[in-house]
């Protein structure tokens, strides 16, 4: 069984008190395709829903040591969705893709893999397609896949319906190859080149697990790809 390691996220309870959570979608869709969760804690001492991005000082020599224990353990990682990137998570993915650790990105997880070694930036979306459904139990809108792209080996398909829950979207740096596009354009999946498994895409297929074959396809390949 396969040791997936997810970064927890940052919220708050209806008090007021600032929390750090694994959605319910994603470890019960994980723990269906066959892999054992890891959650990786934030390791500094801080309130992280509350701070500002640039008020977070450098990790520490301790910090860092900490987050390459869990790499240590873990078969592979998945950055999930969620509405704040911190150092910690940026950190974390620099330390994935140096050591080659297999990793997906969600929707906010690949909006962080599209700013590695840059400033996080993202786009509101302006655009005629609803790229932020409300129902979880549907997809939305098509998204054109790259043939030359290993999601496209991966699902066997050039287009293919998503869900989508994104009111923001990235543009691309020169670390990623774009390997799918929604029909208004904006970036649906990136890939590292030469990596073993290094994707991100904008939707969820955690959400749609249960009722989408794409979905299926996109985390039993990523959780059997981990236990080789």
């Amino acid at each position: 069984m396969p040791i997936i390691g997810i970064p927890l996220r940052y919220s708050k309870l209806e008090d007021g008190r600032p929390i750090l959570y694994l959605t319910e979608k994603l470890r019960r869709t994980i723990q269906k395709g066959g892999g054992f969760i890891l959650p990786i804690v934030q390791t500094g001492d801080y309130d992280y829903i509350n701070t500002k991005y640039n008020e977070f000082s450098e990790l520490s020599l301790k910090e860092k040591e900490n987050i390459d224990k869990y790499l240590d353990i873990v078969d592979g990682v998945i950055f999930p969705g969620g509405f704040k990137i911190t150092p910690f998570d940026k950190y974390l993915l620099d330390r994935c893709i140096e050591r080659d650790i297999k990793t997906l990105g969600i929707c906010l997880g690949m909006q962080l893999m599209s700013c590695v070694g840059e400033d996080f930036k993202v786009y509101k979306n302006d655009t005629s397609i609803n790229h932020y459904q409300k129902d979880n139990n549907i997809l939305t809108h098509n998204v054109n896949i790259s043939k030359d792209s290993k999601l496209y080996k991966i699902l066997g398909n050039d287009k293919i319906k998503v869900n989508s829950f994104h009111r923001y979207h990235v543009e691309i740096n020169n670390k990623y190859k774009v390997v799918a596009t929604s029909e208004d354009n904006l970036i649906e999946a990136i890939e590292l080149q030469n990596k073993t498994f290094n994707i991100g895409i904008q939707w969820h297929p955690e959400i749609s697990y249960d009722f989408d074959e794409n979905s299926r396809k996109i985390i039993d390949y990523f959780i059997n790809i981990c236990s080789r």
